[in-house]
């Protein structure tokens, strides 16, 4: 009993330091890049991206970025959305190690759209 609440507690820790870290990244300027020109990529399946995603978004799922990488202009800023911010971060990581210099997470595809909203 005592392992599972420790390992409850450590769950609840990652998400709560996942969200605090999400709400800094989508206020850290995101809709300043996006007004400048940013490219918002959404790295969910195309069913995904079909159910809702942000109007003018380009979408690339993470299982195929690193063929279709070269679809995209690496002088170009880029801010990688998804449903909940996981894959967003792993093709950000991706594009980075492919010489993308100009590339955000921007967490859940929803949760930018309302801070856009918003702003």
């Amino acid at each position: 009993m005592k392992n599972i609440l420790i390992f409850c507690g450590v769950i609840l820790l990652i998400y709560v330091v996942y969200r605090v870290y999400q709400y800094q990244t989508l206020d850290d300027g995101l809709d300043k890049l996006i007004k400048n020109g940013a490219v918002i990529l959404d790295v969910r399946t195309e069913k995904e991206f079909e159910t809702g995603h942000i109007a003018g978004s380009q979408n690339i799922s993470l299982g195929t970025i690193r063929e279709r990488y070269i679809e995209l202009d690496p002088d170009k800023t880029y801010i990688t959305v998804c449903s909940h911010g996981l894959r967003s971060v792993k093709v950000e990581s991706i594009l980075k190690e492919k010489g993308f210099k100009k590339v955000y997470n921007g967490g859940a595809w929803s949760d930018l759209q309302k801070s856009l909203e918003q702003k």
